[in-house]
This record gives structure tokens, C-alpha cells and sequence, in this order.
């Protein structure tokens, strides 16, 4: 385990490092902050002293040494925006991502194992049949799409949801979790019901049905033990890419987590408070995509053996 886990760690610091290049160089070309924080009445000398106090007025290489020095030391600056130190704002902001993330993972792997598994035990019947459109309906429909929509129908039609913020009750979740669960949800599935099919049609499950066990624990207690591997493998892939996409959804829903952080640092050209929200975000995407593996790698002892020591 340790030779698979350390080329893991190892393959993983190289698109790390173009990452933090990348966000240093592309945060760059947004334009001069000095535009946006200073008016136009500004004299040239104010417009110095400004550049000079944030560090504008460096060549790149100097900037970017700062950077690289300062990311090491978790010190990314101060925002322009707040005057707040940029780490203590994305700290502040990443959990509500993750949180909104987790919830949306634990009612999407809930529902998909039941959903599949259900469409697996009869195939071809109508329960199949309509679990297999509804999952690749699902599995099909845009996140920003079924955003708006649900903005129009719920929130503004209907007036039953609140469309923006996480200020009051439960229901404060819904359109946000919603719009990030039907993807998953949809795709696990089709997973599930492909692995459990198979899983059903084992030996020892036949003889379970031998046996006179009923339907409830042949589909949980046995099958469902053992074709659950595919399944955890493709939600950890998904956990992952809602960490990365819920910056369309928090930035339309007003959600206040590390995506909408990011688009807002963007328009504002707040440098320092961009690279540490883009940096800390890749950071835990790459630790997460070392997660999966790794579970993956210890549920299949193939994957592991494959990595020469």
C-alpha cells in the first residue's frame, strides 16, 4: 500500500504545481486591480502609492516568488476587497461548500442504492423500466438548467422556496441540494443496478434463494454487500467533481461557500483571496482523488499489486 499510495501523492503534485502557476498567471490577465479600486479622478501618484502598497508595482517573477513563498506559509495576502486576510476568508467559505457537498452525496448514494437495487432485482420490469429513464433523465440534465428552472417554478411562480442565502430553515437547502443531487444521483444508479444484476445472478445468492431467504435479505444482506465496490468507487469520482462544480450552483443560489467566494474575487480582481480559493479547492480535490484510490486500492487488492514497489 504504501509504494501505490506514494506514486499517488507523487503524480499528483505535478498538475498541483501547474494549477498554482496557472491561477497566478490567469488571475493576472482580468486586468489591473488599480482600474477598479481607484477612480478615475486618481492622480498618477495615487495610483503609484497604491500598486507600490500591494505589491502591483513588482516585476512577475517577484510576484510570483511572493506568492510561492507565501502559499508555503499559508499567508496569501490581504483581500483588497475586506482587508481580511485571504486564508481566513476561504477557510471561512470552504466548509459551507463541504457541507453542502456531503448532503448532497449521503442523499444520493441512499437513494441510488435503493432505486438500483430495486431495478435490479426484476429486470425488464416496470420498475426497471422506469428507474433506467428517470436515472439517465437525470444523469443528462444540465446543473445550471435545472437551476434556473427551479428558481423559476419554486421560487418565483410558486414563491414556496427561497432562491438565495442560507439564512432560515431547512428549506433553505432544497433548490441547492436538488440542482447538485440529480446528476449523481442519476448516474449511481445506472451503477448500482448494473452491479447488482450481476451480483444477483452469483452462486451464493442463488442458493440463498434456495434456502427460503427472503427478498429483503437476499438484495441487502447478501448481494448488495458484495457489488457495493463500483459504487463507492464512482461516488468518490462524484463527490469530486461536486466540490469542483458547485461553483455555478453557489453563485445562482447565492450560496455562500468557496465557489461563489471564487466568482466574486474574479469580477472584484481580488488576487490574493482568488489564488488561495483556487489553490486550497485543488488542493482537496487531488486529496480526495487519492481517497478514492486508495479505498479503491483496499476493496481490490489487483489495483494495488499493479504498482511496483
Amino acid at each position: 500500500m504504501v509504494p501505490f499510495l506514494r506514486k499517488r501523492v507523487v503524480s499528483s503534485a505535478i498538475p498541483l504545481l501547474f494549477v498554482v502557476l496557472g491561477v497566478f498567471f490567469l488571475a493576472r490577465m482580468t486586468g489591473n486591480p488599480v482600474d477598479l479600486y481607484l477612480p478615475l479622478s486618481a492622480t498618477p501618484e495615487q495610483r503609484a502609492d497604491f500598486s507600490a502598497a500591494q505589491g502591483f508595482d513588482d516585476s512577475v517573477p517577484v510576484q510570483l516568488w511572493h506568492y510561492l513563498t507565501g502559499a508555503v506559509q499559508l499567508d496569501f495576502g490581504t483581500s483588497l476587497r475586506t482587508g481580511q486576510p485571504a486564508a481566513t476568508m476561504v477557510l471561512d467559505a470552504f466548509p459551507v461548500t463541504l457541507q453542502l457537498a456531503g448532503v448532497t452525496m449521503l442523499l444520493a448514494i441512499s437513494g441510488a442504492l435503493l432505486v438500483g437495487s430495486l431495478a435490479a432485482y426484476r429486470p425488464g420490469s416496470a420498475i426497471d423500466r422506469i428507474a433506467g429513464l428517470l436515472s439517465m433523465t437525470a444523469a443528462s440534465i444540465p446543473d445550471f438548467w435545472f437551476a434556473i428552472v427551479g428558481v423559476l417554478v419554486f421560487g418565483v411562480s410558486l414563491d414556496l422556496l427561497p432562491t438565495s442565502g442560507t439564512l432560515g430553515g431547512p428549506e433553505v437547502w432544497i433548490l441547492p441540494v436538488a440542482t447538485l443531487l440529480i446528476r449523481p444521483f442519476g448516474v449511481l444508479v445506472q451503477v448500482v443496478r448494473g452491479s447488482m444484476v450481476g451480483a444477483l445472478s452469483a452462486p451464493y445468492v442463488k442458493i440463498a434463494r434456495s434456502k427460503g431467504a427472503d427478498a429483503r435479505r437476499v438484495v441487502f444482506g447478501h448481494a448488495l454487500r458484495n457489488a457495493v465496490t463500483p459504487v463507492l468507487t464512482v461516488a468518490g469520482d462524484l463527490t469530486v467533481a461536486l466540490v469542483n462544480g458547485a461553483v455555478i450552483v453557489e453563485t445562482i443560489f447565492g450560496w455562500p461557500g468557496i465557489g461563489k467566494l471564487m466568482i466574486d474575487s474574479i469580477l472584484q480582481r481580488d488576487f490574493a483571496v482568488l489564488q488561495a480559493a483556487v489553490l486550497l479547492t485543488a488542493v482537496t480535490i487531488f486529496a480526495l482523488n487519492i481517497l478514492v484510490d486508495v479505498c479503491h486500492a483496499l476493496l481490490d487488492p489487483r489495483v494495488r499489486q499493479a504498482v511496483p514497489a
